[in-house]
């Protein structure tokens, strides 16, 4: 059983991400340093650990506790 990617909420659009933020030894336990941008969904997805970056105040800042954004767009509410 897999445990769900981690969500980090941020207040710019660029972000980076090395996968190893929180981990002892840093990013050497990681992966390359990545830079993303966030779009107008309001989030953006790591491609090497799917850590998920929402903007705060963004449209998917409000859809996290109540729509599904993981189907790449912040209208889809959930079942």
């Amino acid at each position: 059983m897999s445990t769900a990617p981690e969500t980090a909420f941020v207040t710019t659009t660029r972000v980076s991400c090395d996968g190893a933020k929180d981990i002892p030894g840093g990013a050497a336990l990681g992966h390359p340093r990545v830079w993303l941008e966030i779009d107008e969904h309001g989030y953006v997805d790591c491609g090497y650990c799917d850590k998920r970056f929402v903007l705060k105040g963004g449209p998917a800042d409000d859809a996290v506790s109540d729509m599904d954004i993981s189907a790449g767009s912040s209208n889809t509410p959930h079942p």
